[in-house]
């Protein structure tokens, strides 16, 4: 048994401060939760900036917003909360 895995035994939330479409789409979050008993994570605007600006990964959302009229804040929230919803749905086994 991992380190992890014995602290949610014992009632500790292990959370990520992170949160990118990389982490979502590679498969890797989903092992997190698996292997290591990630239960949930938190993020920010500034994670999510970061996350869009060195990743190509939002590069095809990014242009077809972008084509649909959006831009600044209503684009950037779009991407997000793509994102925070495919994380969501990894963590609603573990909360329900």
């Amino acid at each position: 048994m991992n380190a992890t895995t014995r602290l949610h035994e014992l009632g500790q939330s292990l959370w990520l401060d992170n949160i990118t479409r990389d982490l979502l789409s590679s498969g890797t979050l989903q092992r997190y939760c698996t292997e290591f008993s990630v239960t949930g994570l938190t993020s920010n605007p500034t994670i999510f900036d970061e996350a869009i600006r060195n990743s190509a990964a939002y590069d095809e959302a990014l242009r077809r917003k972008a084509r649909e009229g959006k831009a600044g804040e209503q684009l950037f929230f779009e991407l997000a909360l793509e994102d925070l919803k495919q994380a969501a749905a990894l963590f609603g086994p573990v909360h329900e």
